[in-house]
């Protein structure tokens, strides 16, 4: 099942949906809240703009350097433990929403990742038990801007700008995370190739770390780190990420001259 979040043409109220080949069925509610009952409408796709599938409630968890060839590319050692950081929510964006540049904000780069929908209230999970607390997966981007992280020393300037959280279409219920390609493309040009399976961390062991350390919230996202080819990214480019069996996240990139959306 696909889950999407949309606003009809003419409107502005965000709703949920479930998506059925070309058509959008309307859910009644937050399926977090509500479940999965409809309204009984359909609408064709065509007619809908895809918002960011889910605002987190509380917070997105990142995962560095998961994927061993990744943190070879950028001259890290290898964690021998997976390496977490946040995102606050108000980075995130949805398809065709703009990643938005501020003029001082210097060598941003993509990151293609699969990300976990958490669906229940999690913590001390073992890693036995990790898919209890998924309601799915989407595809998230992690902008990151390398100047900050290097002239910081830490993470969360560099990754937690607005608008620097783009995740999307869809929430895929139904899905094996265990071997995905995960992709990325600039301006039609390819960049990242990695699969899943390459995990340093995987994701049972991601889940039971995480809630040993914080309670997960529904809604809450996990990041679960990049593959190697990370790129540039610069006003008047557009994005692609993609993830096996979900789909594909398009956004532009801008210069920030106006404020960021949040849908």
């Amino acid at each position: 099942m696909k889950i999407i979040r949309f606003t009809e043409t003419g409107q502005t109220e965000p709703r949920y949906g479930i998506l059925d080949e070309a058509d959008v069925v309307e859910l009644a509610g937050d399926p977090l809240v509500d479940g999965y009952g409809t309204t009984g409408r359909r609408l064709p796709l065509g007619q809908v703009r895809l918002l960011a599938p889910i605002i987190p409630r509380s917070k997105i968890v990142g995962v560095g350097r998961n994927y061993a060839a990744h943190a070879q590319e950028k001259g890290n050692a290898l964690p021998d433990h997976p390496l977490l950081f946040f995102k606050p929510n108000t980075a995130v964006v949805g398809p065709h929403a703009p990643i938005l540049i501020p003029e001082a904000v210097q060598e941003v780069e993509l990151e293609a990742e699969l990300a976990v929908v958490i669906g229940h209230l999690a913590k001390n999970v073992p890693a036995a038990r990790w898919a209890d607390y998924v309601l799915g997966y989407t595809v998230g981007n992690d902008v990151s801007s390398r100047a900050y992280q290097r002239g910081d020393g830490q993470w969360a300037r560099a990754k937690g700008l607005d608008t620097f959280c783009p995740i999307g279409p869809c929430i895929e219920t139904d899905l094996d995370p265990s071997a995905l390609q995960v992709t990325s493309q600039i301006n039609g040009t390819p960049a990242q190739n990695g699969n899943t399976a390459d995990f340093l961390f995987p994701l049972p062991q991601l889940i039971e770390t995480i809630t040993a350390a914080f309670t997960l919230l529904p809604g809450d996202i996990i990041l679960t780190g990049t593959p190697a080819g990370v790129a540039p990214i610069r006003p008047g480019d557009t994005v692609a990420c993609s993830v096996e069996g979900i789909g594909t996240l398009v956004n532009p990139v801008s210069a920030a001259s106006a404020p960021a959306s949040v849908a």
